[in-house]
């Protein structure tokens, strides 16, 4: 999912977006006095108190995998939240450079890996389809670098609405797509250049082969467990019904360790940890695969490396929202632990990043190409709405230090071996990557 910023399109949303909602009250967590009118008894609501009626207090894990990507009722599954009128914005619909940027990267690893005569493209959560599009755009471009290699187009999407979104922005209408509900691969078509393209519901659907994968706003909207560190040793968080208020929800610490605690670091210094089980299946599955055929990843979200606690808030309409209410009719997000998506890798891969989006961008030449479409352009609106798009993207208090840019890449990609080394070191790499590197550009 995109989870994708789901950034507010001004910057009293982007900060917001970084607040944390939770209020502590005694032993156990609220998510506030909020009067009745606005607590809605949403369909997903009901859904979650008869569930936690039938079995017991849940998870935040299994609270977020309801709400967002529950078959008949999830957030994501029928609705179309992205852009102005949605409940968040991303980069893409911000910025047409910032998916350029994207697939001049994907070129480049190409280029520096061999030039293979062919390799896959995935992307996991496309929202819209406006990144992915804009980078085949650049693939059209640079048509005459890529003339002799097969590229195919795959996209990881469980959301029936915006998979039919997508499929109009990347193919020409008058193709028709082949469906096949009950199948792994549900939907098949031609992008308007001429690329195969194919929907899965999960990443291990995709064929295995040369690929570069693609996660942006991805992994913020996985599931996470929450822990409490407490007297007794650390305590899960679970979701509660409130005992003073019949169709409230609250949170509660579990009276004793649960079997998610073994995902928590021996050696963890802080009070509060959120910890995303489904991320790090996923980082194991892309390790594996560019491990075993190569490729790269390239991760852009929300997060940190292992330094914050509680990051778990939700979006609507541009707004934080608290979590607990009108659950169905929100999103939900945490921050990405990027220490944890290393550590995930287990070494079968290098890594690179986290750094912070402005530096890639910069690095990647942002200031090159925005010259370029400012030259190219006479009208007024057209260059303010490229210089706002900069702004939003590069502006520390914006976009520019609440994204990370994080990468995997096979070990034989960076001279010197399967030594890994992390991209914030001061020793250079021997062979520099795009965008995490500081490239000359002429």
């Amino acid at each position: 999912m995109t989870v994708l910023v789901r950034l507010g399109v001004g910057p009293l949303s982007a900060v917001a977006r970084a607040a944390i909602p939770s209020i502590w009250r005694g032993k156990y967590f609220s998510s506030g006095n909020e009067p009745a009118e606005n607590n809605p008894v949403t369909p997903m609501l009901r859904h979650l108190m008869y569930k936690i009626k039938s079995t017991g207090p849940i998870t935040v894990a299994e609270y977020m995998k309801e709400v967002l990507t529950n078959p008949a009722k999830g957030y994501y599954v029928y609705r179309d939240m992205l852009g102005e009128q949605g409940d968040f914005i991303t980069s893409p619909e911000i910025s047409q450079i910032f998916g350029e940027l994207l697939g001049i990267w994907f070129i480049s690893e190409w280029m520096a890996t061999g030039k293979s005569t062919a390799f896959q493209l995935v992307e996991l959560g496309p929202g819209r389809g406006t990144l992915v599009g804009d980078i085949l755009r650049v693939f059209t471009q640079l048509g005459s670098v890529l003339k002799n290699c097969d590229i195919s187009v795959h996209l990881v999407e469980v959301s029936q609405k915006l998979s039919e979104i997508q499929a109009l922005t990347l193919t020409e209408e008058k193709v028709p797509l082949e469906r096949n509900a009950g199948s792994p691969v549900y939907m098949k078509g031609v992008t308007k250049s001429g690329i195969p393209i194919s929907w899965y519901r999960h990443l291990h659907d995709v064929p295995k082969g040369y690929s570069f994968y693609l996660a942006h706003e991805f992994f913020d909207v996985l599931p996470v467990h929450k822990f409490q560190k407490t007297a007794q040793g650390w305590r899960e968080v679970f979701i509660d019904i409130d005992p003073q208020v019949s169709d409230k929800l609250r949170f509660v610490l579990a009276p004793s360790a649960t079997p998610a605690e073994a995902f928590i670091q021996h050696d963890e210094t802080r009070d509060h940890v959120e910890v995303c089980p489904d991320a790090g299946v996923i980082i194991e599955e892309l390790s594996q695969r560019i491990a075993l055929t190569g490729g790269a990843a390239l991760v852009a979200d929300y997060g940190h490396d292992g330094t914050k606690t509680d990051t778990f808030r939700g979006f609507c309409g541009h707004k934080l929202h608290d979590v607990l209410i009108a659950p169905g009719t929100a999103d939900l997000t945490a921050d990405v632990d990027f220490s944890y998506l290393r550590r995930m890798a287990q070494g079968k891969v290098a890594s690179l990043g986290p750094i912070k989006q402005h530096i890639f961008l910069k690095n990647m030449g942002i200031d090159v190409r925005l010259k370029v479409l400012l030259d190219k352009s006479n009208e007024p609106s057209v260059r303010q709405q490229l210089l706002q798009g900069y702004d939003m993207l590069m502006n520390p208090k914006k976009m520019g230090e609440r994204f990370n840019f994080f990468a995997l890449l096979p070990h034989e990609r960076l001279q010197g071996g399967r030594h890994q080394r992390n991209a914030r070191q001061s020793k250079p790499f021997a062979s520099l990557v795009a965008g995490f590197s500081e490239l000359a550009w002429q």
